[in-house]
């Protein structure tokens, strides 16, 4: 589980009388999950090593190196990091969230707005708002307010038998079943299986199911897995298989995807 390391670890973030709180958080070594729960402050999850998910009704979204996931106020959600997975959490009250985004979603971190989250999560919980710490704060809102939005995104479905399916999927995307084949495991027809996918999250069967394979491609790599074990657990032929398809979604090979995150981020560190 995250283990918060501000100074006062039992305190409630929702119950901090400021209108933005920052923590640093660290993980244990082994993959974690934060069950599902919600918070009355929105919510900025960002891994400043390895990287974490985030599932909530409407989707699933993926924060790689220089990403932060996004959950506004109230929104039911639960959480997953990988091994070493440490970051940042930033919370914000409703009415100081107006200008940012109102629903969930992957953020592009600026080297900016990361050195800003981390001196944030260096300021006492009862920061003095009219002072230095209450003007980083306000800049570190702005900044946020102007993060560019990172595609890296699983539309769920809302209907019960299509979420049934996607968590099949989910658990098992090795499997390569037709349409036709997948409507017969939830008791569908191809015609409405593919009328309702659409339906619920914009994108056809194959696209979809595309997106996972990314989502969940990128999780892996992440972790350090090789392409090659990556496309077999996926249930690609070859590896090239798999890296066509990544570059065709996301404009750029897996390795060069990592590679210019990790060199922006050694960058940073070495400032």
């Amino acid at each position: 589980m995250p283990v918060l390391e501000q100074q006062d670890q039992a305190q409630d973030p929702d119950a901090i009388a400021r209108p933005v709180c920052a923590l640093r958080i660290s993980m244990q070594e082994e993959r974690w999950e934060r069950p599902w729960h919600s918070h009355r402050k929105a919510q900025l999850l960002f891994p400043a090593g390895g990287v974490l998910s985030c599932e909530s009704a409407e989707g699933l979204w993926l924060a790689p190196p220089q990403c932060a996931v996004w959950i506004p106020s109230a929104i039911e959600h639960r959480v997953q990091g990988l091994e070493n997975a440490q970051g940042y959490c930033l919370l914000v009250e409703p009415e100081h969230a107006r200008s940012l985004p109102q629903a969930c979603c992957t953020l592009v971190m600026s080297p900016l707005l990361q050195e800003l989250l981390k001196r944030c999560a260096q300021l006492p919980f009862l920061y003095d708002q009219d002072g230095a710490a209450g003007r980083l704060v306000a800049v570190t809102l702005d900044e946020l307010a102007v993060a560019p939005r990172e595609q890296i995104h699983l539309p769920m479905p809302q209907h019960a038998q299509l979420r049934r399916l996607a968590q099949q999927i989910l658990e098992q995307p090795q499997r390569r079943l037709s349409l036709g084949q997948w409507g017969e495991q939830i008791g569908l027809s191809e015609r409405s299986l593919s009328r309702l996918i659409v339906a619920e999250t914009g994108l056809s069967f194959g696209r979809w199911q595309r997106q996972l394979h990314i989502l969940l491609g990128l999780r892996q790599l992440a972790r350090g897995d090789s392409v090659e074990c990556v496309a077999l657990t996926l249930g690609y032929d070859s590896a090239s298989a798999f890296i066509r398809m990544f570059k065709k979604a996301v404009g750029q090979p897996p390795g060069r995807f990592f590679a210019e995150r990790r060199q922006a981020l050694e960058g940073d560190q070495a400032l």
